[in-house]
């Protein structure tokens, strides 16, 4: 029979990988406190270290061309609707 993994929680791995990042304690030690291998913190530090820019990323003002374009294509298709409502509402009267 398999053993099932196990599943952490991203506020658990943040914790884990900040507390790795402060270097106060070796590897190991962290490992051995949160019952990990070293390997794991090692990866979950990496990541943290990885990501980290993204959160200070202003998302508000910015807009990328996907969504432009989606909206350029959607204002596009709304215009096109009107146009054929406008006209079958003057067919049928």
């Amino acid at each position: 029979m398999r053993k099932k993994r196990k599943v952490y929680s991203s506020n658990f791995k943040g914790r884990v990988a900040l507390e790795a990042l402060k270097e106060r304690q070796t590897l190991s030690e962290i490992a051995n406190k949160h019952g990990l291998h070293p390997n794991q913190i090692s990866q979950w530090k990496q990541q943290a270290k990885d990501g980290i820019g993204e959160v200070f990323d202003n998302k508000r003002g910015r807009k990328s061309k996907e969504e432009e374009e989606l909206i350029n294509r959607l204002y596009q298709q709304i215009g096109q609707l009107q146009v054929e409502l406008d006209w079958l509402k003057k067919k049928v009267t």
